[in-house]
């Protein structure tokens, strides 16, 4: 019952007998449905876009690049003279710091639902996406991932939960199929930081290498805020791995793999998305040149209105980290779906989500039965004078294994 509020005072404000009955039902039955949403009024709607991402911390640069692609978003949906059930509508994003732990996670996702949000764009890492995923789906808000990789957090079986690009199953079977087909690998290390998406990853990656025949000859474990490595990195000399993967963020991958070339290691390095930006650049130095790193999508120049997002985004808000274009998406599949229904209200546009075909920034936007990406692409660079260069073929072959389309459960590809 929101936004009305009864006061009875005195005896004649009593209701007594059926009339009473039959007037509480009234007024109980006219503060349901859209007239009686406190986000809606006579003339247009107000609608909130929760944004969640670690805004302080060593992962604020990505937090903020994930901010910055959804407030692009609603700022022009915000020109555009959107109507919904005939009234115009005022987009606002909420955004929130998670500090990527996933206590905190929940804080701001509770604060958010209670701030009354239409949908929700985040958060940014596995570990704080996955225990947040409930609150929302206990309220039934829509909840769209631009950047959380982790299997875990779609298959929980929340129907609000979707992501907007590849996970960590198909991501790890890119990164397994280079590993031994194109950087011709044999033998392996594999260290994680023990958080979900590193962990994740790490595991997926192991289990796929293995299957095309490497060996795997340690696996190691970290966590997400230590920066010496020496102990792990002395144990893995010993054994003279082919090559080395780490799932984990760039404020480790970087200084790890610096401290890897200190100790005279010539293994190839090779780290997922988390690893596979420019502060690992910043943080490894001249010890990135020819390690690899790979990115869900496919490069922005190749997405399908990559160059005109670049070109505004970057005009506004400078570089984009990684995850800019897909928070970018995720606000606007959320619109999409509103547009369809007619509606903001959350049980109204929800089941538009589902079979939405909304033609995005990165991709054609679709989610299977999970609410994953149907058909994610997955992009292999290579580090060179600090450019991520992707790896666009195995020279010996001329398949693409440097790039690569997912295809969903249902035979679809993208």
């Amino acid at each position: 019952m929101s936004g009305v509020r009864m006061r009875l005072v005195g005896k004649s404000s009593i209701l007594t007998g059926s009339a009473g009955l039959v007037l509480a039902i009234l007024v109980l039955s006219g503060c349901s449905g859209e007239e009686g949403d406190s986000r809606h009024s006579a003339d247009h709607w107000d609608v909130k876009i929760g944004s969640v991402a670690p805004l302080s911390g060593p992962q604020s640069h990505l937090g903020a690049d994930n901010e910055n692609g959804a407030r692009l978003a609603i700022d022009d949906a915000n020109t555009q003279d959107i109507r919904l059930g005939g009234k115009p509508v005022h987009f606002e994003l909420l955004s929130e710091d998670d500090a990527a732990d996933p206590r905190t996670a929940t804080i701001v996702a509770q604060k958010l639902v209670d701030d009354g949000v239409n949908g929700v764009v985040g958060h940014l890492n596995s570990g704080t996406t996955i225990p947040a995923a409930r609150i929302y789906a206990d309220e039934g808000i829509p909840q769209i991932s631009p950047s959380a990789t982790n299997p875990k957090y779609t298959h929980q079986g929340f129907p609000t939960a979707f992501r907007v690009m590849a996970n960590d199953e198909q991501q790890g079977q890119v990164l397994g199929q280079f590993a031994v087909h194109v950087a011709d690998a044999r033998t392996m290390a594999v260290i994680d930081d023990a958080t979900a998406y590193g962990q994740g990853l790490a595991n997926e990656f192991e289990k796929a290498a293995s299957r095309q025949g490497a060996r795997v000859l340690l696996h190691e474990h970290t966590d997400d805020h230590s920066t010496d490595f020496s102990a792990i990195l002395t144990r893995i000399k010993a054994r003279q791995p082919d090559l080395i993967f780490f799932g984990g963020m760039d404020a480790q991958s970087g200084p790890m793999l610096k401290q890897l070339r200190e100790l005279d290691l010539k293994s190839v390095f090779l780290t997922g998305d988390g690893g596979c930006s420019k502060e690992f650049f910043e943080l490894a130095g001249e010890a990135s040149e020819g390690s690899f790193c790979s990115l869900p999508g496919l490069p922005l120049e190749e997405m399908p209105k990559g160059r005109d997002f670049k070109h505004r985004f970057e005009a506004r808000f400078g570089a984009i980290q990684d995850y800019a274009p897909y928070s970018y998406d995720a606000v606007g599949a959320l619109i999409a779906a509103m547009k369809k229904a007619d509606s903001p209200l959350p049980e109204r546009y929800l089941p538009y989500l589902k079979t939405l075909e909304y033609p995005g920034v990165t991709a054609l936007i679709r989610f299977d039965v999970h609410g994953d990406l149907a058909g994610g692409a997955v992009t292999v660079y290579r580090w060179h004078q600090g450019i991520r260069v992707p790896v666009r073929e195995d020279a010996s072959t001329g398949s693409q294994l440097g790039i690569r389309s997912g295809v969903d459960k249902n035979g679809a590809g993208k």
